[in-house]
């Protein structure tokens, strides 16, 4: 019984910002998966040893293109690598299902949802973004398409087109960080593959930075930076990437006892 007469509100939950958002949807959260905190922490320090030379390098050489031009580029890079990462992900995935045998195939068919939500995630994101932006270029709906019907109701559309207008603006301030986050956390988690079994983001990675390092050689450098630099930073994160990918997938025979042919059971 209550004896001050109030009753305890629930405390407030906080909206999740696009990068608490984009983490979720993109990590993989098997609860029975295995979990290594070193291979964690070498793959965090990875990456931000890769953000950190690539800040380096931009700032340490001129660009050989306008900024404009070499942020697009950046961009292309990026839905570049979300297209081979998905490819390759899909047919290994493929792959890995038909090679497994029962009842191992269909444990690791209804660990599909993981993957999935984040591709739809990343779709639904893109499809978001354009909707909104249609919607403020006109595109949906414009005034020209109602007509004239009177003062007041002219007025009453107005208004209702200005806060519209501000709603997909402040939709598309949110929407396009948080695309971009899960394009860019999905494709380093593989679209969370490893929630369908924990040697498939080690064996994916590899074909990634190899795949993008093969295109990169016929791009132009981005910077004007000696060819031994340059190519030095270019080698450096598949070389990386290459060497912790074995190194995890022995970390987990030995220490897990996690083979190929134990994953598809033969």
């Amino acid at each position: 019984m209550n004896t001050t007469g109030r009753t305890t509100s629930a405390p407030r939950r906080p909206i999740p910002n696009p990068h608490t958002l984009a983490t979720r949807l993109t990590a993989p959260s098997r609860p029975d998966r295995i979990d290594d905190p070193v291979v964690r922490a070498l793959q965090t320090a990875r990456t931000v040893l890769g953000l950190v030379a690539t800040v380096w390098l931009v700032l340490a050489y001129p660009i050989t293109e306008g900024r404009e031009e070499f942020v697009l580029g950046k961009l292309e890079d990026l839905l570049l690598a979300c297209a081979i990462m998905f490819t390759t992900a899909f047919l290994a995935v493929t792959a890995f299902l038909c090679a497994a045998r029962s009842p191992l195939s269909g444990v690791y068919a209804r660990r599909l949802t993981g993957p999935l939500l984040t591709v739809g995630a990343i779709l639904l994101g893109f499809a978001g973004c354009w909707f909104l932006l249609a919607c403020l270029k006109g595109d949906v709906v414009s005034t020209a398409d109602i007509g004239y019907h009177g003062i007041l109701v002219g007025l009453l559309v107005m208004l209702l087109f200005l806060v519209g207008g501000l709603l997909c603006l402040v939709g598309l301030l949110l929407g396009i960080p948080l695309t971009l986050l899960l394009i860019v956390y999905g494709v380093n988690s593989g679209f969370r593959v490893g929630d369908v079994h924990e040697l498939l983001p080690p064996l994916l990675s590899p074909l990634l930075v190899w795949s993008l390092f093969a295109l990169g050689l016929f791009d132009g450098p981005g910077v004007a930076a000696p060819p031994l630099v340059l190519y030095t930073f270019l080698l450096g994160g598949p070389l990386s990437v290459t060497a912790l990918s074995v190194w995890e997938i022995r970390r987990l025979r030995r220490r897990h006892g996690v083979t190929l042919r134990s994953a598809l059971g033969r």
